[in-house]
């Protein structure tokens, strides 16, 4: 997923990869309607509709069971016909606008098209789905309508949705149907009893346990309204669905900008650039979940609606200059979940952070492995990179002081449990056949592979990995430091130097100018070019010549398509520009690469990344940057190429446009002089200028305006609460 992480396994006996994601259609051409609150989700078609079927990810779910999986309206026995269909900029509420066809008794023509207007407003809150149904009619004569929802709960597993069979399921409970009012239940083999509760106001002309109808007499330009709302388990709401459903827009509404409101405010001179801020942060927001240690951003709809350590660190990276609380809560979160003792079956080991937690009956039956699960071998490293960045950009050492020893922990599973076999590298290899087979980001089945494109045997020790722990014992020295532990320390900081030694010498290829994706089980080097190895440069690993060379060797074309670096050069064996993992474009990888690229002062090199990836986002439905795309070239007037199941939106990648401000701007920051530092900033040549509103230290807020000339950028403070420094480094 970001991960699609549950698509990485090796094939089984059927050859289909373990936890496949069945592509039996496209997202893509689909362009689903999604809305997301909290734990709940739901899939829309344009009609409003939910029309589930084989593998197609459309209808209400929460805590990844589908508690409904079919919702249809029709006017006088037909499907309306689409006007428009749209989401709210916020996220807030799905907006369809529908009219009825031409409507015939035989011959004779009873209603003309476009006579009737429909408009369906959608939205959730709190466990529930709330719709409005408001019809008007526009023709100069009275007209009978017959508005019809038809609707049915399948319970299905969100792993039976992507594609698992199951050899058993439990049963559904007998409706409860009464005047305004539908319950529908199903017994779990869990021993959890699922609950769809639908209300309906006014109360319906007849109502059963599948449908609901309304007729109703419609003077010329009169209106009525029906409303349904869909409670799911436990949600019980205290007011009948008419009143229910402005008071509660109001409320989610209101949280979603409180939410927003703890973010830099951004705005430029360049207004479709705006418009992708303004989407990735809506996306991010929607997919914040707020948990008892502060927000939580799930990974991605529609099959990763769950908390992801990799996917969460990550986003939360690259948000952190804008919101670092949205740090400080995966750090708590990780925190409160981190495995302190040895299952084999869940890849647990004491210290090691969580990979993924899910709440459906397969993960509670044990039919998938992903209840806690800890197949990952880079959430760790990058736990203890968030904790060290973390105090960086805030100077909080109580926050961490209260996960300090999970920080310790974490450092302590990447040398006992970590390095498998004593020789200074962090390997991995699932400790249960039902673990994933490939646990790094690139967790496809075939996604590390030699430069003859046969499969590396594990364990394998991954590139970036290493990259990653090498930062996490810098961070770690640093934080041992701050809690007056320096021998620590000073521990930390050597085993990061004699890793960067052997890192070089192990890694490094001298032909390829680059460095190798893994070591096998057998220490040989996978000499291939791929994105791994920006993930180096990312983590200050690599030193400043090799760092170079691998620039060079990522932006070079068969790695560069225009749009983004792809995972897999154009050269290589195994490349493939529609594969997930073997020469695709990933948003979130190419961020940071670019902040490595800044790192390293390779600033050209960062702007021709982020022109490249908003290029993308301008042909992109809602200028929203999808979990992946393709990796065919660039072409003159023609946009990328999509990939057919590719998340969207994926907290990652909704972040790629933050991380790649950042990097841009070379943002540092220091609490202890209470001073933000603008480090060579830069400015890509789509944007003359940047104003940042509310940027936020040590309880003082700046507003700044970065303006471009030529190759150059001026730092101007436009208002300022508290005591702040800001300062331009060259």
């Amino acid at each position: 997923m970001l991960n699609a992480v549950e698509r990485s396994t090796q094939p089984g006996a059927t050859g289909v990869p373990q936890f496949y994601i069945a592509a039996t259609s496209s997202l893509q051409e689909r362009r689903p309607r999604m809305l997301k609150h909290g734990d709940t989700f739901a899939v829309f078609d344009h009609n409003g509709d939910v029309l589930a079927g084989p593998s197609t990810p459309e209808g209400l779910f929460h805590r990844d069971t589908r508690y409904l999986s079919h919702l249809d309206l029709s006017i006088n026995g037909q499907r309306p016909m689409l006007l428009s269909s749209t989401v709210r900029s916020d996220n807030a509420l799905l907006t369809c606008d529908l009219t009825n066809p031409d409507l015939f008794d035989g011959d004779r023509l009873l209603m003309e098209k476009d006579t009737i207007h429909i408009r369906r407003a959608t939205f959730l809150w709190r466990q529930t789905c709330r719709e409005r149904i408001a019809v008007r009619n526009h023709g100069l004569a009275e007209q009978r309508v017959r508005i019809a929802i038809r609707f049915a709960c399948d319970f299905a597993d969100l792993f039976e949705v992507r594609g698992s069979s199951r050899p058993r399921r439990g049963g559904m409970g007998v409706p409860d149907v009464g005047p305004d009012r539908v319950t529908l239940r199903y017994n779990g083999l869990d021993r959890v009893v699922r609950t769809t509760r639908l209300g309906f106001e006014p109360e319906p002309t007849a109502l059963t346990a599948a449908s609901a109808v309304w007729e109703v007499l419609l003077k010329p330009h009169e209106q009525v309204s029906f409303f349904v709302d869909i409670a799911l388990d436990d949600r019980v709401t205290d007011h009948s669905p008419a009143p229910g459903f402005m008071r509660e827009l109001r409320q989610a509404r209101r949280a979603l900008a409180a939410s927003r409101s703890r973010a830099a405010g951004v705005s430029t001179s360049n207004s479709v650039f705006d418009e992708t801020l303004e989407r990735s942060s809506a996306d991010l927001y929607m997919l914040m979940t707020d948990k008892p240690g502060g927000p939580y951003p799930y990974a991605g709809i529609p099959w990763f609606n769950a908390p992801f350590g990799r996917d969460g660190l990550l986003t939360a990276l690259q948000m952190l200059w804008s919101d670092p609380d949205v740090a400080k809560g995966v750090l708590h979160f990780l925190a409160a979940t981190q495995a302190t003792e040895e299952i084999p079956e869940a890849d647990a080991e004491p210290g090691k952070i969580l990979h993924e937690t899910r709440g459906g009956e397969m993960a509670a039956l044990g039919e998938v492995p992903f209840r806690h699960y800890y197949g990952s071998a880079d959430s760790t490293p990058l736990f203890v990179m968030l904790a060290g960045a973390y105090l960086e950009r805030t100077g909080d050492f109580e926050a961490i002081r209260s996960i300090w020893p999970n920080v310790k922990a974490a450092l302590a599973w990447i040398d006992r449990y970590g390095d498998r076999d004593g020789d200074g590298f962090v390997e991995y290899g699932r400790r249960t056949d039902e673990g994933l087979a490939n646990q790094g980001w690139k967790d496809s089945h075939d996604s590390v592979s030699h430069a003859d494109g046969s499969m590396a045997r594990g364990p394998i020790a991954l590139c970036e990995v290493q990259a990653y722990v090498y930062a996490a014992k810098r961070a770690g020295a640093a934080l041992a430091r701050r809690a007056g532990e320096d021998a620590l320390g000073d521990r930390f900081e050597r085993s990061a130097e004699e890793l960067r030694v052997r890192f070089e010498a192990a890694f490094w290829c001298e032909d390829l100018g680059t460095y190798a994706i893994a070591l096998d089980g057998e220490k040989r080097p996978c000499r291939i070019r791929s994105s791994n190895a920006g993930h180096a440069l990312f983590a200050g690993i690599a030193s400043p010549e090799r760092a170079a060379r691998v620039a060079d060797s990522l932006m070079s074309p068969q790695s560069f398509s225009g749009w983004g670096i792809r995972t897999l050069a154009s050269n290589e064996a195994r490349y493939n520009p529609m594969s997930y993992h073997n020469g695709s474009i990933w948003p979130h990888d190419n961020a940071l690469i670019a902040m490595g690229f800044e790192r390293y002062g390779f600033f050209d090199r960062t702007m021709r990344i982020f022109e490249g990836l908003f290029a993308a986002a301008a042909f992109i439905d809602l200028r929203r940057l999808p979990e992946l795309f393709c990796g065919f070239p660039r072409r003159p007037g023609r946009g990328p190429t999509f990939y057919p199941v590719a998340c969207a939106p994926q907290a990652w990648a909704a972040a790629t446009p933050l991380g790649l401000l950042g990097a841009s701007l070379g943002l540092r920051f220091d609490p202890a002089n209470r001073a933000i530092r603008f480090c060579r900033p830069s400015l890509p040549a789509f944007l003359d200028r940047v104003d940042l509103r509310g940027l936020a230290l040590c309880g003082s807020r700046v507003d700044l305006r970065l303006t471009r000339y030529r190759d150059s950028v001026a730092v101007t403070v436009i208002g300022r609460e508290g005591d702040l420094g800001v300062e331009t480094v060259l």
